[in-house]
């Protein structure tokens, strides 16, 4: 059967054996080695993607979850601007709409946090806590795109929104904390003497 237009994929099987010696496809056809820095960057997008949803079970508030599951969608997105070449033409490519959108939520979230006045530390609520390692992610594919940069050419606003995501992700994770009315951790200076 035929896949339906408004269906992106259709997945009969999930092994092919095509990447067993070592090598697999982009999204343009293209064989490539599992080394190559695109996967690594797309692959870090990936386990984002996995930490994100970790994060949404570990019971956020409701102002948060909308922000994170739109984000999700984004990252197969990014994803997929990863993985084929500018030059195989249009192609869904991260767009300057979506980094405004994570700018405004940023501001959003950020309007109703204290003025902060020391380093932050990851805790606080689960949901929180799950956010620092998800921005820990996010700016670890934000440099493995980074590098593929220097070799390949790469959608320009890939980079771009990893940075700003990971901005969101600090910012979500303080506001995590203030909405469940649990204290933010805060560095202080030789620890806890």
């Amino acid at each position: 059967m035929a896949r339906a237009r408004d269906e992106p994929v259709r997945l009969t099987r999930i092994y092919t054996r095509g990447g067993d010696a070592g090598q697999t496809s982009l999204g343009d056809g293209s064989r490539v080695s599992k080394l190559d820095l695109r996967l690594e960057a797309y692959g870090t997008v990936d386990e984002l993607n996995a930490v994100l949803g970790v994060a949404l079970v570990a019971d956020p508030p409701a102002a948060i979850r909308g922000v994170l599951a739109r984000v999700q969608n984004e990252l197969f997105d990014l994803g997929a601007d990863l993985s084929v070449p500018p030059s195989a033409g249009q192609r869904l490519r991260i767009e300057q709409p979506l980094v405004d959108r994570l700018e405004q939520d940023c501001d959003r979230f950020n309007a109703e946090l204290p003025e902060l006045k020391s380093f932050v530390l990851p805790g606080g609520t689960p949901a929180a806590a799950q956010l620092h390692v998800a921005r820990t992610v996010c700016r670890r594919a934000e440099r493995e795109t980074l590098r593929a940069a220097q070799e390949h050419e790469l959608g320009p606003l890939a980079a771009v929104y990893l940075n700003r995501l990971s901005d969101l992700l600090f910012v979500l994770a303080r506001a995590a904390n203030a909405l469940a009315g649990c204290d933010e951790p805060l560095w202080k200076p030789g620890g806890t003497r």
